[in-house]
């Protein structure tokens, strides 16, 4: 990608690109409630909790990518560890040649390229995900593989918030903070909610079953790591903790921590764990629909 990062462009530029960003965030959104509708089936709201935050890598020049070449040897590695996301980031590779658009209309079919959980014979897909809890350990042995190997490289890893449950998570955390991998970017889409519940429940009663993550910044820190905090649906916020994910005088691994809002854009599906996995229809369909629209 040629396109310079928001944070490093003129006034004039940085407020163009926003607006070209926002108008394909808006695309991405509006192509995921079409697959999904037709499918009758995929994680709408999950996929628009990370919206912003894969259009700034993929469309922002923060990524390195070779869409022609999916194997490149220099590209960085992404993981999207939160598996289910993989409706939101089917529209992006397809825009940008991985695969045929025409194929986004095959989603979810019996024995069709595009599944509810990306995998890894998607081009553009690095690894199978959607067992929670398997990105980071993966991204965090490709970390120590790029460097025996004098790569340059980056593994950026992205998280669900509900995803920190799993412990396999805490036990890379501890590893790859201990080896401090600067080569290592993480994100997590922080949008307070999972299948079970909000991840952060202030009722007693929900917190006898949904332990609190918070503070994640600390607990990341106390394991090595860099810990950045943002608005997730704000492209200035996330090319400004991004700006510097390159830099060689970074002696640890980065986590930024993006709160979203699960559903954003559309507002049957915002905040509420009831959309985490159902599609709209009738009227609710024609109200998301303008909400997309009205972005």
């Amino acid at each position: 990608m040629k396109t310079a990062p928001l944070a490093s462009a003129s006034h004039n530029n940085a407020s163009d690109m926003e607006e070209r960003l926002r108008r394909k965030a808006q695309w991405v959104r509006s192509t995921v409630l079409e697959m999904a509708v037709k499918a009758h089936s995929g994680h709408i709201s999950t996929a628009y909790s990370q919206t912003e935050l894969l259009v700034a890598l993929y469309y922002g020049g923060l990524l390195r990518f070779d869409a022609r070449n999916p194997k490149w040897n220099g590209r960085d590695r992404f993981i999207l560890s939160k598996g289910q996301g993989g409706i939101g980031l089917y529209p992006i590779l397809a825009d940008l040649g991985y695969f045929p658009l025409s194929e986004l209309e095959n989603f979810a079919g019996v024995g069709n390229l595009l599944g509810v959980h990306a995998e890894w014979n998607i081009p553009g897909i690095e690894v199978i995900t959607g067992s929670l809890g398997h990105g980071l350990p993966i991204a965090t042995g490709m970390a120590e593989a790029a460097l025996m190997n004098r790569d340059e490289h980056l593994i950026v890893c992205f998280l669900g918030d509900a995803e920190l449950f799993e412990g396999s998570n805490w036990e890379a955390a501890i590893y790859a903070g201990h080896r401090g991998y600067r080569n290592l970017v993480c994100i997590v889409d922080r949008n307070g909610q999972g299948v079970l519940g909000p991840t952060d429940p202030t009722d007693r009663r929900l917190a006898a079953d949904n332990p609190r993550l918070n503070p994640i910044d600390k607990k990341f820190k106390a394991f090595g790591f860099e810990t950045r905090e943002i608005d997730g649906h704000s492209f200035a916020e996330i090319f400004e903790a991004l700006r510097d994910m390159r830099s060689a005088k970074r002696k640890k691994p980065l986590m930024i921590i993006a709160n979203t809002r699960k559903g954003h854009g559309a507002s049957l599906m915002e905040g509420k764990r009831l959309w985490h996995y159902r599609v709209p229809e009738g009227a609710d369909l024609e109200l998301t629909r303008r909400d997309i629209n009205e972005m």
